[in-house]
């Protein structure tokens, strides 16, 4: 029943401005009973403190969905953060694609998850994501087909740890289990520690280009011919599968912009040439200690006096100098023959490409 208090208080809020919206009751000696719609406000903005923290909040909604497969695709333009977010898992239905970004919704009725990063299952986690970011969205989903989440974000808003190309190292424990030792806690550093805690996912890590290639690849491996002889709608596969199902280059780009994976025609052509190959799981690279030594060529990981570069870091410095490159090679027609070759040296590091020019 509406009470004398209630309409005085609507009638305050429509002519006194928001400041009296975010009151339900006024107790007095400067307390007041926030209303719900605020609280909830004020709990999102607390929740998130900065992008890594998105990161961890849609690494735990993947795997409260069941993903066995989680893929991480993020890069920078200017002060604007993107990342899109692919997994296996149970997906979204249609008509829930803006519902699970309101406050309270959840699909977990009877439980909850306590994990080292506190309580999953209140229905305030996308709720929080939402309130503190330019833009987030479902991009792909279906029922048992996985989804793929997209977000932006304004760096000047919500801060990000300045390094976010150096890998963290790893160490097992007394019990061998894998733990993040030491690193800056950035982006990686919270993909890798969500990885140690959850082994039984493979979890992967890297721009969009790097992305969308190896869920081509791995797609290419698990679909059946049958799969893509008739494949005249690809929603009908899971979203991690559908790179899959390009028929051409064109194809690819229209894909991967749906599942949040923006290239251009030009790379999608480098990928189905297999020019552009897989990544492996963040576990696989931090706990490579060595790269495998090819036949020819130097040492690139060691200098003459012992330096040890870690191959995860050489992984990441390969793939920062290579998304370079590529931009230049949008310009000027040309192409990398192969990877780019790194060798230490006395004296410096020294980077090779090697190129073929388009006639």
């Amino acid at each position: 029943m509406t009470t004398d208090k209630d309409n005085l208080i609507d009638l305050v809020s429509s002519v006194s401005g928001e400041t009296y919206l975010k009151v339900e009751e006024n107790l007095g000696d400067g307390f007041v009973r926030l209303r719900v719609s605020e609280a909830e406000r004020r709990q999102a903005k607390h929740d998130i403190r900065s992008f890594e923290d998105i990161v961890v909040e849609l690494l735990r909604n993947a795997r409260d969905a069941h993903a066995q497969r989680i893929f991480v695709a993020t890069t920078r333009d200017g002060n604007m953060r993107s990342l899109a977010m692919i997994d296996d898992g149970v997906g979204v239905p249609e008509g829930m694609r803006e519902r699970i970004f309101e406050p309270r919704v959840t699909s977990k009725l009877e439980t909850m998850v306590m994990d080292r990063w506190g309580v999953h299952g209140r229905g305030m986690a996308l709720f929080s994501v939402r309130s503190n970011v330019s833009k987030i969205a479902v991009a792909a989903s279906g029922t048992h087909k996985g989804a793929s989440i997209v977000v932006s974000s304004d760096s000047t808003v919500l801060s990000e740890r300045a390094d976010q190309s150096s890998w963290p190292a790893v160490e097992r424990d007394d019990a061998g289990i894998l733990r993040v030792a030491r690193g800056p806690h950035n982006v990686i550093r919270r993909v890798l520690e969500f990885a140690c805690e959850h082994p039984e996912v493979d979890v992967f890590l890297g721009s969009p280009v790097e992305v969308l290639s190896t869920l081509f690849n791995l797609s290419k491996d698990a679909l059946d011919t049958s799969d893509l002889l008739f494949c005249d709608d690809v929603e009908r596969l899971s979203v991690w599968q559908r790179p899959g199902a390009a028929s051409d280059a064109a194809d690819l780009v229209d894909i991967g912009e749906s599942i949040g994976l923006s290239v251009s025609e030009r790379t999608a052509h480098r990928i189905l040439a297999s020019e552009l190959g897989s990544l492996d799981s963040v576990i696989a690279l931090a706990t490579t200690e060595e790269e495998p030594t090819r036949p020819s060529g130097p040492d690139i990981y060691k200098d003459r006096r012992g330096l040890k570069i870690h191959h995860s870091d050489m992984t990441e410095f390969k793939r920062e100098i290579t998304m370079a490159f590529d931009r230049l090679a949008e310009r000027y027609y040309v192409h990398l023959r192969d990877e780019p070759r790194v060798s230490v040296g006395r004296d410096g590091i020294t980077v090779r490409f090697d190129i073929d020019k388009e006639d």
